[in-house]
């Protein structure tokens, strides 16, 4: 497979059980947002929902919500009026690509496109968190570790990243 062979788009309604498959198949059932809520977040936010295909099939997606916060709290995974189209910050909710296609860099390059897309749209930076484990590999996109999150989100322990843009 070559990156060429890799489509991201925005997300669409019609995505939605799709969508759903992958976002269970990649997160534990704790932290898995159920189908209506990514739903919701397709209806509120597709404009910073991309999806991943490969030869026409989904096979992963990463979203979130705009916010002038700098930190991600757990009230911003269910409730879609708290995206402000205007706001600072681009978070990112999840980031998931099907197991038959992890580590081939599909990840990346979804991440190189919400990041860039929150650029174009003037945005100061993007924001998410992540397990401990993951540190490094955000780390290696430029986002800084602010420390642990106050974010419980599925019982977990999280760390709140964020990626500030030079101010051009």
């Amino acid at each position: 497979m070559t990156e060429a062979q890799i489509l991201i788009r925005n997300v669409s309604a019609s995505d939605l059980d799709v969508v759903t498959l992958v976002e269970a198949t990649c997160f534990p059932q704790a932290e898995a947002a159920p189908k209506a809520a990514l739903n919701e977040r397709i209806a509120a936010f597709s404009e910073s929902f991309f999806v991943a295909e490969h030869m026409g099939e989904i096979i992963g997606f990463v979203n979130g919500n705009v916010t002038n916060e700098r930190v991600i709290s757990d009230d911003m995974f269910a409730n879609t009026a708290l995206h402000n189209p205007e706001g600072l910050y681009q978070a990112i909710f999840g980031l998931a690509v099907i197991p038959s296609f992890q580590k081939q860099g599909i990840a990346a390059k979804l991440l190189h496109h919400l990041i860039a897309d929150a650029k174009d749209k003037g945005r100061k930076g993007v924001i998410l968190t992540c397990k401990e484990q993951l540190l490094p590999y955000y780390t290696g996109f430029g986002f800084n570790n602010i420390g642990v999150s106050q974010s419980t989100h599925g019982g977990s322990e999280w760390y709140d990243m964020i990626l500030e843009f030079p101010i051009e």
